[in-house]
């Protein structure tokens, strides 16, 4: 009891506004956010193993699932436009938590082929994506209470929350799909949600005056929104951030060689996923301590360059080179893909930076989510080309002869916007940093292709 009390009274003096339950409750929705990842593993074994499905095919099914994602911004302004009995948050949560609920018991009992997995997949991201998009809103609104000198800690706090959920859904994922099956994992996941509908009844949510003009305020706010973005200053970036986002993927085809023909069970799987989850936190450290004053086109630049080349380190364990050199495949991968996060996510700071620099008073969190619906769209972009160059070269279940060659495309693709460097601004990232939007610091769980060289499906996006 006594150190409950010191947490929370540590937490407490972090903020100049009262601590109080619905903060508790914001915490838990983003917890449970993150512990969605308990399902990753999992829905990738049930694709390759039990749905029988290619490389290819997996590839293409979760970009297909990802759609949900890229309308992200449209959940929010329904929500606001259109109150359930006059209230615009607590309905929406309750509703897409219940819908996440029945998705995902629907995959632990009834779903037996691609189709239904396909559709239960795309309704479980919707979920999600509804209910992060109206608690992202919440948080919008208690962050304008903050004093001057607590800006962003209820964003880092929030954050804090999902990365514990993602890390400790990381340790569990692999445990649990190794000594009880993917079913089993999916029943586990089905009842996460349910936390979401317990929380959503500690959210403050006054009801809305009828009298109040909502719709013609989400209105003139959509008028704001399509100004902004035929803007020059804003197009161009967020065409290049697509661009750079869209290029192809190997992941679901390495998945495959590394269960197939490395034999790697889903308990070490659910290891380098725990590993690679704290390294993903050093390479956020490291680039908040010694990157943030760089220019933005030069880091976008050599953290490209660097984490492109770093991720062709994939073709020494394709090749079995590393066995030549007495470095088992195990470590190895581990190391790799230890490595290859940490450059990852540095790489990919510099666009959540970006995006938060691109967004014009007013409409920050409208615009936020419509900039990372955009990178959503990318990552399905890439996904699908992905799937294609899969195909044609012809890599299967069993057939890795062209995997190298596969794995060359995607990272070299990488290089592919560099040209385009002019379209973003030039300023130094410090700049940006010093005056984030309100969700500048919610880190999006989402990935460059080159992020790890053992790769896995992931449901939850931006």
């Amino acid at each position: 009891m006594i150190e409950i009390k010191s947490i929370q009274a540590q937490v407490k003096s972090r903020f100049s506004h009262k601590f109080d339950i619905e903060l508790w409750a914001i915490a838990t929705i983003y917890f449970v956010q993150g512990a969605m990842g308990l399902s990753h593993l999992s829905v990738s074994f049930f694709l390759k193993d039990q749905l029988k499905l290619s490389p290819a095919e997996v590839a293409s099914l979760i970009g297909i699932a990802m759609v949900p994602w890229t309308i992200k911004p449209l959940y929010g302004m329904i929500s606001d436009a259109f109150p359930i009995f006059g209230y615009r948050r607590r309905p929406y949560l309750v509703l897409s938590s219940l819908l996440g609920v029945m998705a995902w018991a629907c995959m632990a009992t009834i779903v037996n082929s691609a189709g239904l997995a396909m559709v239960m997949i795309a309704i479980a991201s919707m979920a999600i994506a509804c209910f992060d998009a109206i608690i992202d809103a919440l948080v919008v609104q208690r962050a304008r209470l903050e004093s001057e000198g607590d800006a962003g800690s209820l964003q880092a706090f929030s954050w804090a929350a999902m990365s514990v959920g993602g890390i400790t859904s990381a340790y569990f994922s692999g445990f649990l799909l190794e000594h009880w099956g993917a079913k089993f994992v999916f029943a586990i996941t089905a009842g996460l949600p349910l936390l979401v509908t317990l929380a959503a009844f500690a959210i403050a949510d006054p009801p809305i005056n009828q009298s109040e003009s909502v719709f013609e305020t989400t209105k003139q706010q959509f008028k704001q929104l399509v100004t902004a973005c035929t803007s020059k200053q804003i197009w161009l970036p967020m065409l290049f951030i697509f661009l750079w986002q869209a290029t192809p993927s190997a992941d679901s085809a390495f998945f495959f060689f590394t269960t197939n023909e490395l034999k790697f069970n889903p308990e070490f799987l659910g290891t380098v996923r725990f590993f690679t989850s704290l390294a993903g936190l050093g390479g956020i450290w490291i680039f908040q301590r010694f990157l943030k004053d760089i220019p933005m086109r030069r880091i976008f630049l050599w953290t490209t360059l660097i984490a492109t080349g770093l991720g062709m380190t994939s073709l020494v364990l394709i090749s079995h080179v590393n066995r030549s050199w007495g470095i088992d495949d195990r470590w190895f991968s581990l190391g790799d893909s230890l490595i290859l996060t940490v450059a990852g996510r540095i790489a990919y700071m510099p666009v959540l930076i970006l995006a938060a620099r691109l967004c014009p008073e007013g409409i920050e969190a409208t615009l936020f989510a419509l900039l990372m619906s955009v990178m959503n769209l990318a990552s399905l972009c890439s996904s699908q080309l992905g799937a294609g160059l899969t195909y044609l070269l012809g890599v299967t279940d069993v057939n890795f002869k062209n995997l190298g060659l596969l794995v060359t495309i995607a990272n070299l693709s990488n290089l592919l916007p560099l040209p385009l460097l002019g379209w973003l601004p030039n300023e130094k990232v410090v700049q940006v940093v010093a005056q984030p939007s309100i969700e500048a610091t919610k880190l999006e769980p989402i990935n460059p292709e080159f992020v790890g060289s053992i790769p896995e499906v992931n449901l939850i996006s931006k």
